[in-house]
């Protein structure tokens, strides 16, 4: 019979739905585990990304089941966002309508895979019992000090009209659209992920070996700690005067054996002290018009931009020295790095070196090398000697930042701090398609959360999206309510959440039995046998955005009594991308392979096959059309071969040194690939690996005449390739092991105990041949084999030394 796959494969997704063999167990006695792939965007259709995902994630569900384990393996959907939006009006359709028929439009083609998803814990994020969690989550943040309102200088994006976390915005552009990211001042909701910085960088030593290390970094990177000094910098009295006030300014530095060396202050755009000049015309229109066009620019466009800016006609008093030091507006300045304001010191940052060069600003110099000369034309930025610095002249830098910290803390005047680059998190989005924001804006009671017993608070269904606005905003009566706490009429929040809230607590939601969904947002007792996720898959693109935010929220979920545990993925392995042609498979350049066309043409188990051959998991993978085909071809032998297996609910009782040396190479070749899958599974993922000793195996059993050993072959690669191509195998195994054969199997250690021994054959030390010989054979026996082998080498000589290294070579020494 010829291989049909598109017969065998609808025959075993029909039999696995009806008897719901992928759902976890309720067993809680039962070891876990607890696989999980990053979950997909409704957008229509799957692509290879997604295949190559899920059947990594799916290979691995299955061989824990075939092990032993009880399994969670769930999918859901991430299903708020922009998208539905710009759908809705290019295609003048509702989100929701638009979402849920992608919803099950791709649960149709994920169910062709073959994966092996838990139906009864599918979720969609866009859900109102979602929806109301969330929603009490943010309530109970707010009510804790987790979550708070306020102005702030946010990313905007003008075409997709809403606030972008600074996650967000990659290289000056939207991360979803691509167009640029401009400054606007407004007001939004943020969560205190700040909070948790401290915490978040130190628990990424208990990942380390667990994820990879290039995912660590980034995270370390992104929340950036550092330690210095912080003080303050007063203005001279004329300044205060022109500023009605104003005292001065905070700054804050990681080199404190600088401070000697400072020539000028520089503040952000934003600054208080920048906002009042401009506010009360005390600047020239020349330099108001730079300002101005400074502020327009993203910070990251001003990082990556010239260095600029303008003097402020202000002095600060240099805190030990006394002197009059000049503040400048500067574009390299941070709004949101310490208080928008840095000492600048030329002569030891080369930043600051070139600003003060482009603006003829004095350079001191306070340090000088350890070892060599100073450099004038240059910044010198490493540590040294402190020089031109008073009593601390002389010290060694590590030696003088301590100190000089203890004088400003004795004099206080400043103090030793702790800053992070990590900044709070803002979550509001001004759209339609997202989980309103639960908040009520009372005349009388001020901003107030809306009561638990209201939520799920939803959306309008009769909403009209333009693109322009916020259609929340505008809609008629879906703001008019009534305070919670007074009871009068109010306006309800018209701001929606980030997505990233969505998805950063979704692994918890399907640890959590299904059954009390309704009713809680997580079963205690379900949720701590089944957290943390033990295996979770998806793209390192999602190292900073995604993985920060589900750390954060695992943390402060723990501390409102909701989960137990601190960190929500002990292991991660990050895939990467398919590539075709050399480049990221996309739409736009035209080189994309849809799924579903190889699935009709191949079968489902041959994409899935090919997909985990043809590159290590952790590396690109490019396409490659002729694998494909052998692919298919090898499953065809596969098939092909089994007829001449014979039908057993037992794996063959072999007596193995009865058999020749073919039949024990085949048993050999067999179970080295058994032996090799716990690696491949618990450690490496070098799927490619185990495939190739699969096919191995069977080459050997090609010209296998023994039944048992053939059928025993059968029976462990049949196991082997189940998680891989659980279609075929499950067919194979049923006709012919009533599928006993996926379970635990025991590695014979008899099977690799060599009966020959490859011994080296050497003269005067140089090698000149190789020998086979029965490891019974005695030493004599087995030098008098060596000298026949190498009985050319030995013609006219004379043996005056006979020496064997025993299961390794034979060194015959002539003259």
């Amino acid at each position: 019979m010829a291989y049909e796959a598109k017969e065998i494969e609808k025959k075993w997704q029909e039999i696995w739905l009806k008897n719901g063999e992928f759902e976890p167990k309720d067993d809680y006695s039962l070891p876990k585990k607890y696989i999980l792939s990053m979950f997909p965007y409704p957008s229509g259709k799957i692509h290879m990304g997604h295949v190559r995902n899920y059947t990594i994630g799916d290979a691995m569900a299955r061989y824990y089941r075939n092990q032993g384990f009880n399994v969670l393996h769930p999918i859901g959907f991430d299903s708020f966002g922009m998208p539905a939006e710009n759908a809705a009006i290019k295609h003048n359709i509702h989100p929701r309508v638009w979402t849920y028929e992608n919803i099950d439009y791709m649960i149709k083609e994920l169910d062709s895979l073959g994966l092996s998803f838990s139906k009864k814990r599918l979720l969609a994020t866009s859900d109102p019992l979602y929806t109301k969690w969330e929603q009490e989550f943010f309530i109970k943040m707010y009510e804790k000090g987790l979550v708070y309102r306020k102005n702030a200088i946010v990313n905007w994006c003008e075409h997709d009209k809403t606030v972008l976390a600074n996650e967000q915005v990659e290289d000056g552009k939207c991360w979803r659209c691509g167009h640029e990211v401009i400054q606007k001042n407004m007001p939004g909701y943020y969560l205190k992920i700040t909070d948790y910085a401290d915490e978040l960088l130190n628990d990424l030593k208990k990942l380390e070996g667990k994820w990879p290390p290039q995912v660590i970094t980034m995270q370390e990177n992104w929340i950036g700690k550092s330690v210095g000094l912080e003080f303050f910098l007063k203005f001279d009295e004329e300044s205060k005067n022109l500023l009605d006030g104003i005292p001065g300014f905070k700054v804050f530095t990681t080199r404190p054996d600088t401070i000697y060396g400072v020539s000028y202050t520089a503040v952000a755009p934003e600054h208080k002290v920048v906002e009042k000049l401009l506010n009360k015309n005390l600047l020239d229109e020349k330099t108001t018009k730079k300002i101005k066009s400074i502020l327009k620019q993203s910070p990251r466009q001003r990082q990556e931009s010239d260095k600029d800016g303008v003097f402020l006609n202000l002095y600060v008093i240099h805190p030990l020295t006394n002197e009059k030091i000049p503040v400048w507006l500067a574009n390299f300045v941070l709004a949101d790095y310490g208080d928008g304001a840095v000492m600048a010191v030329p002569a030891h940052d080369e930043r600051d070196y070139e600003f003060a060069s482009k603006f003829n600003l004095a350079i001191k110099q306070s340090i000088k090398p350890q070892n060599g000369k100073y450099d004038s034309s240059k910044a010198f930025i490493d540590d040294g000697i402190l020089v031109n610095s008073d009593e601390f002249t002389g010290l060694k830098s590590k030696d003088a930042r301590e100190k000089i910290i203890a004088k400003f803390e004795n004099l206080g005047i400043g103090k030793k701090v702790e800053n992070f680059k990590l900044r709070d998190w803002g979550v509001s989005r001004q759209r339609y398609w997202g989980a309103p924001i639960p908040m009520i804006h009372c005349k009388t009671c001020g901003l107030v959360p809306e009561a638990l017993e209201n939520l799920p608070v939803t959306l309008p269904e009769d909403i009209k999206i333009t693109g322009e606005g916020n259609p929340l905003d505008k809609h008629p009566t879906w703001k008019r309510c009534s305070c919670p706490k007074c009871h009068k009429e109010a306006v309800r929040e018209s701001d929606t959440l980030d997505t990233f809230f969505e998805s950063s607590w979704y692994f918890a939601r399907f640890a959590s039995d299904e059954k009390t969904w309704q009713s809680s947002a997580f079963d205690e007792k379900s949720v701590n046998y089944w957290m943390n996720v033990d295996e979770y898959i998806g793209g390192i693109e999602h190292a900073i955005l995604h993985l920060l935010y589900a750390r954060f929220f695992q943390k402060a979920l723990r501390d409102l009594g909701y989960l137990r545990d601190s960190e929500p993925f002990s292991n991660l392995l990050t895939q990467g991308m398919v590539l075709k042609d050399g480049a990221k498979m996309s739409k736009s350049k035209g080189n994309t392979v849809d799924p579903d066309e190889i699935i009709k043409k191949y079968g489902a188990d041959t994409a899935r096959m090919f997909i985990l051959f043809a590159a290590p998991p952790a590396k690109e993978l490019e396409w490659n059309d002729s694998a494909v085909e052998g692919a298919y071809k090898f499953l065809n032998r596969l098939y092909d071969r089994s007829i001449n297996v014979y039908k057993t609910n037992d794996i063959p009782k072999i007596n193995h040194a009865s058999l020749n040396k073919e039949e024990k190479y085949a048993r050999l070749k067999v179970y080295e690939a058994l032996s090799r899958a716990n690696e491949v599974y618990t450690k490496s993922f070098a799927f490619n690996t185990l495939i190739a000793a699969s096919m191995e195996a069977l080459n050997a059993l090609n010209s296998q005449n023994n039944q048992d050993v053939l059928t025993e072959g059968f029976w462990i690669i049949l196991n082997l390739l189940e998680p891989i191509v659980p279609h075929i195998a499950n067919e194979l195994s049923d006709e012919l092991f009533n599928r006993k054969n996926f379970s635990k199997i025991e590695i014979l250690d008899e099977v690799f105990v060599k009966d020959a021994l490859n011994l080296a054959v050497t003269v005067n030390g140089k090698r000149r041949a190789e020998i086979e010989v029965d490891k019974n054979l005695s030493q004599d026996e087995i030098i008098s084999l060596a000298k026949e082998k190498a009985a050319k080498w030995l013609e006219n000589k004379t043996i005056i030394k006979e020496i064997y290294v025993k299961e390794k070579l034979v060194n015959l020494v002539i003259k």
